[in-house]
């Protein structure tokens, strides 16, 4: 779903929130994401019914998570599946690690896109 038609209500509303809170691991592999890989035209937050995935790139048929201690291994396994379903690859990575290890996750990211677009 590239737009919000169809949408329950306040899902424009959720999105927006979440993107004007983003973790710094967030904010900082968005600016990442737009410098290194503009081909892949990435949306931050973009809906997926019923989720909204960090990163997802329409063009290669990517999603990105960044994910901090409040993630449940149990909800992201179920959320994987249904974007996996949709034909989506999801990778994921933890907050630290983009923090801390930005070149490696950028590495891993444009391997990645090598991947999809073959």
């Amino acid at each position: 779903m590239k737009g919000y038609e169809g949408a329950p209500s306040g899902s424009v509303d959720r999105a927006r929130w979440l993107r004007q809170n983003s973790t710094d691991a967030e904010k900082l592999l968005w600016r990442k994401l737009r410098e290194a890989f503009p081909q892949a035209r990435f949306r931050r937050q973009s809906l997926m019914t019923p989720y909204y995935p960090d990163f997802l790139s329409f063009r290669y048929k990517l999603i990105v998570e960044v994910d901090g201690g409040q993630h449940s291994e149990k909800v992201d396994a179920r959320r994987t599946r249904f974007q996996e379903a949709q034909g989506y690859r999801v990778i994921r990575f933890w907050n630290n690690d983009v923090l801390s290890n930005t070149d490696g996750v950028l590495q891993t990211i444009a391997r990645v896109l090598e991947e999809q677009s073959g």
